[in-house]
């Protein structure tokens, strides 16, 4: 006797590789496990404006590296000027060069960016760097301001409160700060003080249609195991809208030389697009867990969106004739005449079903009269199916049905076959036996198609090629089911009876 260890082994492999290939697909590449999601794209223009003095110009803008955010797509307007981009992961930065300019200079860079799917979190410091004391008697007061607000605090969290509330109070040693530093910098500065890792950043607050705007000077602390992003200046932040962290580790936003009177301005438009190409559009090339479509030209892609159905059929045929135990005419023409449900719609597709197979008996019970081998009635009754289906189109056509003109994508070799098939049935068993195969094959075929033309399920078997491993494993599985099928209890009803 066989081992089944090996069996269920494999069927937990395919389980495993499944599962893991849409986790990735969804957590790590941002496919949307329902159709018609939307991502947002926010696109920023960085203009910047100064003043040429008739020497060589060299101007360097920062650009941001914020893990929250993935860069979808970069581009620089500056005529006459040389540019080049360095991706360089600690500073990023955009450099214009020209060798002359004088009066107004303008220069654009636009970057369009998402949210990240999975961002990867900044790393934890190493270690709190010892803040540089002010010049007196700033100190004094910065010392006596925290040594208020750190006794009346009893965790990391609260010290961050109480400074908070504190610069925002009439405290006359927060006034002394304040007359020379900013908010952010007392603020900074007390943070370091109590060992907690902080530094200061500067942002922009992506909202849609603003323009003319400047960054925002932020706070970065590492607080309870992970980074918070505080705005203790203004509290202009809206919790709703992201903010990307433009300006981090550098002192200066744009260095400049050869110009004066420089100044940098944003603006922020927002657009959507579908999660799903966006997504794959994303999707970095040779990776070895990307089992995407997209990358494929249009024309196969359309080709594969028909051909992954095939296997949701073969798991809807396989479980209404080995668990319900329905009699179907042929093991999988229900697929293929669910497939021309797809194309027909299903009332049509039923109609010409029954109308074309309806007919192709009656010629059928004709030629069974002639004797004929095998192959030429065979062929025989292909041309009779086409002849039955150019017949029907013309009638429809001149009728005006023009929903009946799609009977043409009914497969013609396979409809003969069914035809063939149920000739020889009816007269091996009958009438009965025809009927009940036939409304077999019917409801098979419904269902398949009423699955196969699920939104849902359309999107997961292109999306997720995974899927396909766990349709397979529940087919293999129901493969090795030997008991009775549901259909067949009903002749224990009189036991039930007794």
């Amino acid at each position: 006797m066989t081992s089944s260890k090996p069996f269920l082994i494999f069927i937990a492999f395919l389980f495993i590789a499944g599962l893991s290939s849409i986790y990735h697909r969804h957590a790590k590449m941002g496919v949307p496990l329902t159709p018609g999601e939307q991502v947002d794209i926010w696109q920023i223009e960085a203009s910047i404006q100064f003043t040429g003095s008739g020497d060589p110009v060299t101007a360097t803008l920062t650009l941001p590296k914020d893990n929250n955010f993935e860069l979808v797509d970069e581009f620089t307007a500056s005529p006459g000027y040389g540019m080049n981009i360095d991706r360089d992961e600690d500073n990023p930065s955009v450099t214009w060069s020209k060798r002359e300019a004088e009066g107004k200079q303008l220069l654009y860079y636009q970057a369009s960016v998402k949210l990240a799917v999975a961002p990867d979190p900044m790393p934890a410091p190493m270690t709190t760097p010892e803040p540089v004391p002010f010049d007196e008697p700033m100190q004094s007061s910065l010392d006596t301001l925290f040594d208020s607000i750190y006794g009346k605090s009893g965790s990391q969290s609260s010290l961050v409160i109480q400074a908070r509330k504190a610069l925002n109070s009439d405290d006359q040693d927060v006034a002394i700060l304040k007359s020379q530093y900013s908010k952010t910098k007392i603020f900074t500065q007390l943070m370091l003080m109590a060992d907690i890792p902080s530094q200061r950043v500067r942002g922009l607050t992506l909202e849609d249609g603003r323009r003319n705007q400047s960054l925002i000077p932020l706070v970065q602390l590492y607080i309870n195991d992970n980074w918070q992003l505080l705005d203790i200046e203004s509290k202009s932040i809206d919790d709703e809208l992201p903010v990307l962290v433009w300006q981090q580790g550098v002192p200066s936003l744009l260095d400049l030389e050869g110009g004066r009177n420089s100044k940098v301005r944003f603006s922020i438009s927002k657009t959507t697009t579908s999660a799903v190409i966006e997504a794959n559009n994303s999707a970095k090339q040779g990776d070895f867990f990307d089992f995407g479509l997209y990358q494929l030209p249009l024309e196969e892609q359309n080709l594969f969106k028909g051909i992954l159905l095939l296997p949701v059929g073969a798991l809807v045929v396989v479980f209404l004739r080995v668990i319900i135990g329905l009699k179907c005419s042929g093991t999988f023409m229900p697929i293929l005449i669910a497939t021309s449900f797809i194309q027909t719609e299903l009332l049509n597709g039923v109609v010409g079903f029954l109308l074309i197979v309806s007919a192709g008996l009656v010629i059928r019970s004709y030629l069974s009269h002639l004797n004929l081998l095998l192959v030429s009635r065979i062929s025989a009754v292909v041309i009779v199916v086409i002849g039955i289906i150019t017949v029907f189109t013309v009638f429809a056509f001149r009728m005006g049905l023009t929903e009946a003109l799609t009977i043409t994508f009914f497969p013609m070799i396979i409809m003969a076959w069914t035809i063939e098939r149920m000739s020889i049935l009816w007269e091996e068993e009958g009438g009965k036996e025809v009927l009940i195969q036939g409304s077999g094959s019917m409801i098979v075929a419904i269902v398949a198609y009423l699955l196969m033309d699920n939104h849902m399920i359309r999107h997961w078997a292109f999306n997720f090629l995974g899927a396909h491993a766990i349709v397979m494993a529940l087919i293999l599985m129901m493969g090795q089911y030997t008991g009775y099928r549901l259909l067949e209890l009903r002749r224990f009803k009189p036991m039930a009876e007794d």
